[in-house]
Parts: structure tokens; C-alpha cells; sequence
């Protein structure tokens, strides 16, 4: 059966699975996967290069229209609100440029999206959207239109936008994870069979949290895995789960249908946390009123605000911010100084020793000349520890610089730049593996699936036009 949409093309279905690593979906879990593999084996895939930061937000709403994160104004989960020292916001839907879904709902295309990020307040589609996991918890308004929410969850229960993953317990976390995913995908399969969509789209967020919360049990290279363990093959088991979902999804599409798999970063084993605020403190660019002596969060810290000339943001990197006069509520650093205080600072975390004593690399970014242009609450500076596999803990009172665990809660992994990019054309008759692909260039190329034009504003462009659904218009 095909089902050529509104467009003349046929439908377009988008499976996002968070974090899911080449290693895994492209080897290690691919023999649990008959459906993905079949996938693979007449389609086109690629490592997909994330974001900088490698961060579902900002890797997402990049991924979904095409810009940077600085001309989105998206640098995490939380940014500063309006230079003040401990207030925070986090991100939600409403961004400055369309995402992908919203410019097929322009031209026309029924548009339906499960838990896509940034999903939260849910965009008014021309079709069904639910929101995603940074959906606030009593949240009532998480799907568009709003009665969809009260027909899901008569007919499935509380409807479950994500686990809590940083838990000890890890034998019921797992079944969390599966209800979840299995929730979701038995959502999606009732909604895609409702009407010849021309766009569907689904997000997986337990994939993120499996990594995260079993990386430790499933991957030999973490420092703390010990073969025989209980979860060793946890990583086999859910990924075939997912596959399983995956089937009955396209075994009810159309068989023309084009189906891209992606994910927004890949994932490796966490080396620890470097104490970013307790290395300020130590070389004098973050003063207190009363040194903490236990572990604090740095919201909860008296910072003496008079003296202080930087501090800093924990998460998977550091986020640096000046404490410049004019600017910041009690700013000390006046503006002419901000570079010397800039390559002083530098230098130092240039020479940065790890807890063995050896190099610890540091990457630093300054958001004004790694993006475009820079809108909203941008840090000063960006920082990553040891090639992204040391997060920054942004508490203080530690007894060292180094923590081999997460200050923030039991989590086992960190995220790497290299995400999945998979394209499967029924025109394809044999698989082919592309060279890496940016995030960026996902947005335009889902729009040249559709046959919808490239806006100006697009800064990414179309995969190369060697991938079947790019060759030729229909």
C-alpha cells in the first residue's frame, strides 16, 4: 500500500532515540535489532556530529531547525535569568525561528509529534503534538489539542514523560524504563493509524536514561564494571526492546514510507567530576563569607559577591561567567579587564593536572565566536574536562578537585559528540554508510524529504543528494 501525502510524497515517519551511540544501534545491539538492521541494510547511515555543547538541549531544537545554539539562545537545561547569581530558567517550545514541524504544518502537511524536544508548552501543529520529558511535573497542558490528553491517559493511565534515572536502585528503574518506552510507543502506534499522516515523529528519552543509569554494568571500559553482573547485557536487551517498538510502528505505515532514525549525541563512560567552583575558590577568583566544609551546592553558598571576579556552573561542562561591574549585580572586574582576566584564566585551566597527576585536557569556547550570533542568557565562557568525560560539579566543600562519582546523584555516563543519522528510501536497494554528518544538517534535509524549501535562515544544508529520498523529486 502507498500513501502519498498532501504534498505528492510519501509519508515521512522521524524515530529519535536519545543518546543512542553508533556503537551501539550500528554493532553491539544491531543482532537484536531485525528491524533497524533491515533498515540499515537498504538505506543510507552516519555518525551524526552533535552539538557544541553535546547536550540534548541545545542538540535537539538544533537538530529540528537547522540553526545554532547561540542563534536559538539554548546553552543547556538551565541558564542564567537576567545576570543574576542564582536565579534560573529552563527552555521551553517557544523559540526565535520555526522548527521543522511547524513548517510543515505551514505548507499545509498533518503533522503529528510525540515527545520531540523542545516539546513543552506543545506547539500548535496542524495535527497532534505531546509534549516531552521536560514536561513540569502536574503539568495539564502537555498535548495539542489539549482534550488528546484526557482520551490518553482514560485509555493508558498516567502518562509517564520520563524516569527518575540518577536512583540507586536500579532493578525497578529498568522497569520503569520499559513501561515508559512501551507506554509511548503503544501511543504512537493508536495514533499514526488514526490518519495518512503526512509527518510523524517520536522521541525516546529511556535510551539516554539506560545509558546513563547501566553504563557502569554493560560497558568494559567503565572503570567500575565487573563482568557476570546481573545488567551486564541490560544495553542488548532494551535497544531490542526499542526495535520491537519500532516494527509494529512501521508495520502499520505505508510501504513507501521514509523513515529516519537519529539521535542528538552519543554516550560514553563518566571518568568523574572536576569541582570547577573549588578550583575558582583555590586560585582567588571566587571568595566566601563562610567557606563551606561539607558538600553544598553552590546556590546555597555564601558567596562574598564583592570579591568575587569568577564562578562557575556545574553540568556535563562548565559554564564560567565573569563578575563584570556595570553588568552584574556587584560586579568587580571592570570591562577593560575582562580579557586579561580572560587569558590569565585561560592559562591556568590550561595547565590543568587530573587526580593521576597528568595532563587533564580543557577545551574552552566563547559562545561569541563559536556560533553565529548569540541571543538570551549565553555564558561567558564554556569549558570542558578531559574530552567531555569529566562532567563539572558546580558544589563546593568536596574534599578534593576530583570526585569519581556525580555530585548531582548515581549517574554512570557522560555524552560524546557522536550521535546516529539513519535514512531508509524504499527506492534504496542497498545500504550505504555515509561519511559524519552535522546536526545541523538534519533540519534541511527532513524539509527536502518533504519537498518544502530551505529558509534563509537555515544555516545547515541538505545531506548530500547521493541519498535516494535527496536524488530526484517524486
Amino acid at each position: 500500500m502507498t500513501a502519498a501525502g498532501r504534498g505528492g510524497r510519501p509519508p515521512l515517519i522521524v524515530i529519535g532515540l536519545d543518546s543512542a551511540t553508533p556503537e551501539h544501534l550500528f554493532g553491539i545491539c544491531l543482532p537484536k535489532m531485525p528491524n533497524v538492521r533491515r533498515l540499515l541494510a537498504r538505506g543510507a547511515h552516519s555518525v551524526l556530529r552533535s552539538t557544541d555543547p553535546p547536550i540534548s538541549i541545545p542538540s535537539w531544537p538544533v537538530m529540528l531547525t537547522g540553526v545554532d545554539p547561540g542563534t536559538l539562545g539554548l546553552y543547556g537545561f538551565r541558564h542564567r535569568k537576567s545576570f543574576s547569581y542564582t536565579e534560573t530558567y529552563g527552555p521551553t517550545s517557544k523559540l526565535p525561528v520555526p522548527s521543522v514541524w511547524e513548517l510543515f504544518s505551514s505548507a499545509g502537511r498533518r503533522v503529528c509529534t510525540i515527545g520531540m524536544p523542545l516539546g513543552y508548552p506543545p506547539l500548535p501543529v496542524n495535527g497532534l503534538a505531546i509534549s516531552d520529558f521536560l514536561t513540569p511535573a502536574g503539568a495539564t497542558d502537555w498535548t495539542y489539542p489539549p482534550s488528546l490528553a484526557h482520551e490518553i491517559e482514560g485509555r493508558y493511565g498516567h502518562y509517564r514523560f520520563d524516569v527518575t534515572f540518577r536512583a540507586s536502585e536500579r532493578r525497578q528503574l529498568y522497569r520503569d524504563i520499559v513501561q515508559m518506552t512501551q507506554q509511548r510507543w503503544a501511543i504512537a502506534e493508536d495514533l499514526y493509524q488514526r490518519e495518512p499522516w503526512d509527518v510523524f515523529a517520536i522521541h525516546e528519552i529511556g535510551v539516554d536514561r539506560l545509558h546513563h543509569a547501566y553504563t557502569k554494568y554493560f560497558d568494559p571500559s567503565h572503570q567500575a564494571f565487573v563482568p557476570g553482573n546481573p545488567f551486564e547485557h541490560v544495553v542488548e536487551e532494551y535497544y531490542g526492546i526499542v526495535d520491537e517498538c519500532i516494527g509494529r510502528l512501521l508495520a502499520t505505515a505505508p510501504e513507501d514510507a521514509v523513515v529516519v532514525i537519529v539521535s542528538d549525541h552519543g554516550s560514553m563512560p563518566m571518568a568523574g567530576c572536576f569541582c570547577i567552583n573549588s578550583w575558582l575558590a583555590e586560585r582567588g577568583y571566587l571568595k566566601f563569607r563562610t567557606v563551606p566544609t561539607e558538600p553544598t551546592p553552590f546556590e546555597k553558598c555564601d558567596v562574598d559577591w564583592a570579591t568575587t571576579t569568577v564562578w562557575g556552573a556545574g553540568g556535563y561542562y562548565a559554564r564560567l561567567f565573569f563578575n563584570v561591574r556595570g553588568r552584574d549585580p556587584q560586579g568587580t572586574v571592570d570591562p577593560a579587564d575582562v580579557p586579561a582576566l580572560r587569558a590569565r584564566l585561560l592559562g591556568q585551566l590550561g595547565e590543568l593536572k587530573g587526580p593521576d597527576g597528568g595532563a587533564m585536557p580543557v577545551r574552552i569556547l566563547d559562545p561569541h565566536t563559536a556560533y553565529r550570533s548569540v541571543v538570551g542568557d549565553p555564558p561567558d565562557l564554556m569549558a570542558y574536562f578531559g574530552e567531555l568525560k569529566w562532567r563539572s560539579a558546580g558544589s563546593v566543600g568536596h574534599p578534593g578537585l576530583y570526585l569519581k562519582e556525580n555530585d548531582t546523584g548515581p549517574d554512570d555516563a557522560v555524552h560524546s559528540y557522536d550521535g546516529v543519522f539513519a535514512l531508509y528510501d524504499p527506492r534504496a536497494t542497498a545500504g550505504t554508510e555515509l561519511a559524519p554528518q552535522a546536526i545541523m544538517d538534519v533540519a534541511p534535509t527532513l524539509l527536502a524529504i518533504g519537498g518544502l524549501p530551505i529558509p534563509a535562515h537555515v544555516q545547515g544544508r541538505r545531506i548530500p543528494a547521493d541519498v535516494p529520498s535527496l536524488a530526484s523529486d517524486r
